[in-house]
């Protein structure tokens, strides 16, 4: 069933064992292909605030369910930009997907190398790189070789990697070691990206869904559109209010699926995503799980969730990660130190910490 959005948005992280966030989410995120291209029953079209109409569509892809909600004062044209921004976030999924062995991605890591890249994995990959910097190295999308440990085998014998297992994959984790033939996110020269190990890989879990959902909040922008939300299983984006200065209130959703919710946040702009360790999750006491530390290979344990505000869901996607890798009081402080960004965490005591500018609507 689709879901409409109305006077509340339901911040909501799928929690589901193996399939969300890691683009394998469901069907595999980025991981199998686009999703099945059918829109969700029709449109709804409310009037609304002085003659704007509510249009909500949703529809699968990437995996997961993605609702558009645009306010404008023609039905017709809010669904026809809704359309140009799920057409942009498939084409732009299909150029990151890792697991299509067509796709720029996969053919970096299978090759440790890439000339002529897309522009959009060109931005992606530098935005990476700069997410790794700031971080100290929290983020690191080269974590590929212990993600795909853990997965392959649990799959097989439903333990944890051997210990040396572990040590030999975490050796090939290196973000410092992409090196990008890129300037400011443009191509230029060969337009190239190399993994400078034999066995690195690139997995783009904790950045390229963000990515997709800008490049859909641009499509509607392009589209004059004013007033939407897209909601991408939980990753919000926000552009304009609901008209008239008021604010989508986006509730965000507590990790313990028993809780309501953590808390109630207002949105003109901008946007929020969370990591957790119940999105995708291999033994049920959650203790190892797909976000992963770049230094030990060893999943982060303090918290159960880290949720950042952002101006876009690229930064909000990359550094939920990093906050959830960092910890309740260095991730906190790291957000407070960055501009145009907040954060509220949730340990897995249930102890929430949020940052000095995180306003709260509840």
């Amino acid at each position: 069933m689709p879901r409409h959005f109305r006077e509340e948005v339901m911040f909501e992280p799928f929690d589901r064992k193996v399939d969300r966030r890691n683009f394998l989410k469901i069907s595999g995120m980025l991981g199998v292909g686009v999703a099945a291209t059918t829109v969700m029953p029709v449109s709804e079209a409310l009037a609304f605030d002085k003659g704007l109409h509510k249009v909500t569509r949703t529809k699968n892809t990437m995996g997961t369910l993605v609702a558009i909600t645009v306010m404008h004062p023609s039905v017709d044209q809010a669904d026809a930009a809704i359309e140009k921004a799920y057409a942009e976030m498939e084409r732009v999924t299909k150029l990151l997907d890792r697991f299509d062995s067509a796709s720029p991605v996969a053919a970096l890591n299978r090759d440790g190398k890439i000339d002529g890249m897309p522009e959009e994995m060109a931005q992606v990959l530098t935005a990476a790189n700069y997410y790794h910097r700031i971080s100290g190295g929290t983020f690191d999308v080269t974590v590929k070789p212990v993600v795909d440990l853990y997965q392959e085998t649990y799959r097989k014998t439903g333990k944890v990697p051997a210990t040396k297992a572990i040590e030999d994959a975490v050796a090939l984790v290196d973000g410092g070691m992409l090196q990008l033939d890129v300037q400011d996110g443009k191509l230029v020269q060969r337009r190239s990206a190399r993994l400078m190990k034999p066995g690195m890989g690139v997995t783009l879990d904790g950045i390229a869904k963000g990515y997709v959902i800008d490049a859909g909040a641009k499509a509607l922008e392009q589209e004059n559109i004013a007033h939407a939300l897209i909601n991408a299983g939980g990753d919000i984006r926000a552009i304009g209010g609901k008209g008239s200065d008021r604010a989508w209130t986006v509730a965000v959703r507590h990790p313990d699926k028993d809780i309501a919710y953590a808390d109630k946040i207002r949105m003109q702009n901008g946007a929020v995503a969370t990591s957790g360790n119940y999105e995708i999750y291999f033994d049920k006491e959650r203790l190892y799980h797909h976000i992963v530390k770049p230094t030990d290979g060893m999943s982060p344990h303090e918290l159960a969730s880290a949720s950042v505000w952002a101006k876009d869901v690229t930064t909000a996607d990359a550094l939920s990660t990093a906050v959830f890798v960092m910890g309740s009081h260095k991730g906190t402080r790291f957000i407070e130190s960055l501009p145009d960004c907040e954060a509220l965490v949730i340990s897995r005591i249930n102890k929430k910490t949020a940052t000095k500018g995180w306003v709260s609507a509840a």
